[in-house]
């Protein structure tokens, strides 16, 4: 078993949570660190090695504020 961690980004950028998880190779622990991605940006990693980053579909709500206001 791997050991791995997936931290859960906040909207500022900083780490808001992290999700430790012992997984038997990358592409398991790839798998459970999207499960995570839900309007938040994930990113994995294995002891000081990045493996990826998941990016969330976020809304830009400055845009729709702005294009709505302008009408």
């Amino acid at each position: 078993m791997q050991e791995y961690h997936a931290y859960i980004m906040g909207p500022d950028g900083h780490v808001q949570n992290r999700v430790d998880l012992r997984c038997d190779d990358g592409a398991e622990a790839i798998r459970l660190a999207k499960q995570f991605v839900d309007g938040h940006d994930v990113e994995l990693w294995q002891l000081d090695r990045h493996v990826e980053t998941f990016t969330s579909e976020r809304p830009i709500l400055s845009q729709s504020i702005t294009d709505a206001g302008a009408r």
